[in-house]
């Protein structure tokens, strides 16, 4: 199993300004990447982020938020305003969203390596500090497992055919892939998700997890597919259920000894339909507890055994 300190999460905070129809509009603390990160510090991971936030109000409840559940928070002392993003949520909970964002993350050392490494979203296509983080994976891989979620914001994605190939590079250099079907559809109109999810597969990545809503998840191994139901939840929700998915997946390969530069020969050799069953549970979850309450508020580990156990 990774010691505690051994989780980065490079990617961006973005203040998340829901709206509800006929209420007050609320700020959660939010970003794939953060929401990944605090995921993972509630789960019981001392977890790094390096990240963007600006001297403002937004900043530091966001700060406070993560810094609340133990993720060392690095920053590159850039001095522009804390990306926000307007999250409108119709009658079911679904969300839409409009952002107003600047991403550029320039280089900053750590310490000492991470074993583990996570990336995705807006930070891995928006420019200029897109070229930054992918700079990081392909610097730390060669100690470090890596992992990838698109998290596809269609608004900020730019370039459709750019923004494939800069997915496909990420692929690449990652050993744990996840996305969803809507992902998966906005990357490639009319595929089906599972033969991308192959093709992604077969570009390197050790494990290909994809999400499909209330109709459950699945895993794409060398050896065939495994899937599992979504847990019944009522949702409130369903900000930040990706990330928890994400999290949720990554605490339970941690769990297997499968992250790590020294798990990564095990995680390509000893993932099986077993282990990836189990991963795909706890995802899946982690991300039942999340929908059920407002925000991008993932479990801790207690809540995910209580869940888990009730499965």
């Amino acid at each position: 199993m990774l010691d505690s300190s051994d989780l980065l999460v490079i990617g961006e905070c973005v203040a998340d300004i829901v709206r509800l129809p006929d209420a007050a509009d609320r700020v959660h603390p939010g970003g794939s990447p953060a929401n990944v990160a605090y995921g993972l510090a509630r789960l019981g991971h001392a977890t790094t982020l390096l990240t963007q936030l600006g001297a403002d109000a937004n900043g530091r409840l966001i700060r406070d938020h993560l810094t609340g559940a133990g993720v060392d928070v690095r920053t590159d002392g850039s001095t522009a305003p804390t990306p926000s993003a307007a999250v409108t949520l119709d009658g079911a909970g679904r969300a839409t969203y409009t952002f107003e964002i600047t991403w550029t993350l320039g280089a900053v050392s750590l310490e000492l390596p991470p074993a583990h490494v996570h990336t995705g979203s807006i930070a891995t296509v928006s420019e200029p500090g897109a070229t930054t983080v992918v700079a990081a994976l392909e610097s730390l891989r060669a100690a470090a497992t890596v992992s990838y979620d698109p998290n596809v914001r269609p608004e900020l994605m730019g370039d459709h055919g750019a923004a494939v190939r800069r997915a496909e590079l990420c692929v690449a250099l990652s050993d744990v892939v996840k996305a969803s079907d809507e992902d998966l559809e906005w990357l490639y109109p009319g595929e089906d998700p599972v033969r991308a999810a192959e093709r992604w597969l077969a570009a390197g990545p050790a494990v290909v997890l994809v999400t499909r809503g209330g109709d459950g998840a699945f895993a794409v191994l060398p050896d065939g597919r495994v899937s599992v139901d979504a847990l019944p939840s009522e949702v409130v929700d369903t900000v930040g259920a990706g990330d928890a998915f994400m999290s949720g997946a990554l605490h339970a390969l941690a769990a297997h000894g499968l992250l790590g530069a020294a798990g990564r020969e095990r995680l390509r050799a000893a993932l099986d339909r077993a282990t990836v069953t189990d991963v795909l549970r706890h995802a899946a979850a982690s991300a039942a507890v999340t929908v059920a309450r407002a925000g991008a508020s993932p479990p801790d580990a207690a809540e995910l055994d209580t869940v888990l156990r009730r499965m």
